[in-house]
């Protein structure tokens, strides 16, 4: 079984507040699925070719059906109400090779 990924780009960010309301309500809708935090918003990013120097994440489950169904679970999309208009990411749901 191939392992799924999220990988997400944040082109802005919301004040600091926000984020950590969500960084709390995604983590724990997260935990039923496994998610294993690969790359923290607070990692160093060198962006190169057509790249954006962005916050970057990278979270690794289990499977690629896996990452699909968290994105779809009620309560990631109460995490992602929390982040209202004022955030605006580039978000991605991979299958590993």
């Amino acid at each position: 079984m191939k392992k799924g990924y999220w990988v997400v780009s944040y082109h802005t960010v919301g004040d600091e507040a926000t984020m950590k309301s969500y960084v709390e309500l995604a983590g724990a809708a997260l935990a039923p699925f496994h998610a294993r935090l690969l790359v923290s918003p607070k990692s160093e990013v060198t962006a190169l070719e057509a790249g954006l120097k962005q916050m970057t994440v990278v979270v690794e489950f289990d499977s690629y059906a896996d990452a699909l169904a968290a994105h779809a679970s009620a309560d990631y999309k109460k995490a992602l109400a929390v982040l209202g208009s004022g955030v605006k990411r580039d978000f991605r749901i991979a299958e590993g090779a």
